[in-house]
């Protein structure tokens, strides 16, 4: 008889929303999510810090037609407390929100500011090897004049964690070039235990912060936190640069926008498409205009004349001079 075949793996898509600009940044990926990948194997869950002595209001969601319509879309709320990071450090609610996931169970982390712009049901994830965002720039470590290079300051970190260096280097690119050493960005990770790879996350983020190597006493970890203990987490994992294929996530099935200026500035039509139909339906435009940015720059257009300032074609190699072009001309929001 013909062995029955393997129900799909469920996969956990966590991102963490709060109040303020978050909570609708979380509409729009559970609106582009529910639109683009159907597949029951994806559950989106909504992290939120709970209120306590590091933040100095409540963090949650603070408009209840966002949290409703969050529901209608899918998400089922989680909460987690911030005993490390909090408002001093809210990029830390990526490392200590892991711990609210289902243990045991594979998880997608993404940051809000993402758009699901294909299925994520066609990425071949290999849940045993991590990986994270390859669409970064060199924006950690910032070397000093006389201080130590690129090779020293992260072989400092791994010789921290008794992790081997020397296999974690791309040796396509040359000593002392940015590009030769394990870097992300942390606009996604993903991994077979969010508790594996949380306390981890939180154990070399906690150590870095509090008790750097003295290589780094020039560096600042705010707000790179994040960035810096990340590549050691994955490649103590056992994953890399190239467990998924190019140009799947931040790429034809996902975008991290960061911010809306900076998605009509610079991503494809695709993109701004996806926004376009995600952002139209009457209770997602009643809920996203409460927001003024969002208000301004999806229905008041004005995100489509940031769009005009830019030829996509041949954008300024560093993301720092598209915002200033943006802002010169008036239309910078956030």
């Amino acid at each position: 008889m013909a062995r029955k075949a393997r129900a799909p793996q469920t996969v956990n898509i966590c991102i963490v929303a709060q109040s303020g600009r978050l909570q609708y940044e979380a509409v729009l990926f559970a609106a582009s999510l529910k639109r683009n990948t159907r597949s029951k194997r994806f559950r989106l869950f909504i992290a939120q810090p709970l209120p306590g002595p590091l933040w100095p209001h409540d963090p949650r969601i603070a408009d209840p037609a966002c949290h409703a319509l969050l529901e209608e879309l899918g998400a089922t709320f989680i909460s987690f407390e911030s005993q490390h990071f909090g408002h001093a450090y809210p990029y830390g609610n990526k490392i200590e929100a892991l711990a609210a996931l289902p243990e045991g169970e594979p998880f997608v982390f993404f940051d809000t500011d993402t758009l699901v712009t294909g299925d994520l049901n066609t990425v071949p994830f290999d849940f045993d090897r991590p990986t994270a965002s390859m669409r970064r720039e060199d924006t950690w470590p910032k070397l000093e004049l006389y201080g130590p290079g690129y090779n020293e300051t992260w072989k400092s970190l791994y010789d921290r964690f008794d992790l081997d260096f020397e296999s974690s280097l791309d040796t396509s690119w040359p000593d002392e070039y940015w590009r030769r050493y394990l870097y992300f960005n942390a606009g996604f990770f993903f991994y077979k235990c969010p508790k594996i790879f949380g306390d981890l996350f939180l154990k070399y983020a906690l150590e870095i912060r509090d008790n750097a190597p003295p290589e780094l006493v020039c560096q600042s970890f705010d707000p790179w936190l994040d960035q810096v203990a990340l590549p050691l987490v994955i490649h103590a994992l056992g994953g890399g640069r190239d467990t998924l294929p190019d140009g799947m996530l931040d790429g034809d099935v996902t975008c991290h926008y960061r911010l809306l200026p900076l998605l009509y500035a610079r991503e494809s039509d695709l993109v701004v498409e996806t926004l376009t139909a995600i952002a139209t339906p009457n209770k997602v435009k009643k809920v996203l205009k409460a927001y003024d940015p969002f208000k301004r720059m999806i229905y008041q257009n004005r995100g489509d004349k940031v769009r005009a300032l830019f030829d996509r074609d041949d954008l300024p190699r560093k993301e720092q001079a598209i915002r200033n072009k943006i802002k010169r001309e008036g239309f910078w929001m956030r």
